[in-house]
C-alpha cells in the first residue's frame, strides 16, 4: 500500500510539485507510513495474539484448556 501511495504521489507531483495535490499526496504516504510503524511497535509489545484473542472469546475451540 505504501509503494502504491509513492508512486500515485509522484504521477501527482510530476506536473507540479508544488501544488496543494502534491502536498496532500505526500502527507498521505507519511500518514501510512506512520501507521505501519506504530502497528508494528505495537504488535511487537502485544505479546501472543492468541492470547488476546482467548481472552476475549474464552469458549471458542482454540481456547479450551484441558487438565490432564
Amino acid at each position: 500500500m505504501i509503494q502504491k501511495k509513492i508512486r500515485e504521489a509522484e504521477e501527482v507531483c510530476s506536473q507540479d510539485k508544488t501544488s496543494d495535490g502534491c502536498k496532500v499526496a505526500w502527507d498521505e504516504v507519511e500518514e501510512i507510513s506512520a501507521a505501519k510503524s506504530h502497528l508494528r511497535l505495537q504488535l511487537m509489545h502485544s505479546g501472543d495474539p492468541l492470547q488476546s484473542f482467548c481472552q476475549e472469546h474464552p469458549e471458542t475451540e482454540e481456547c479450551r484448556t484441558y487438565q490432564d
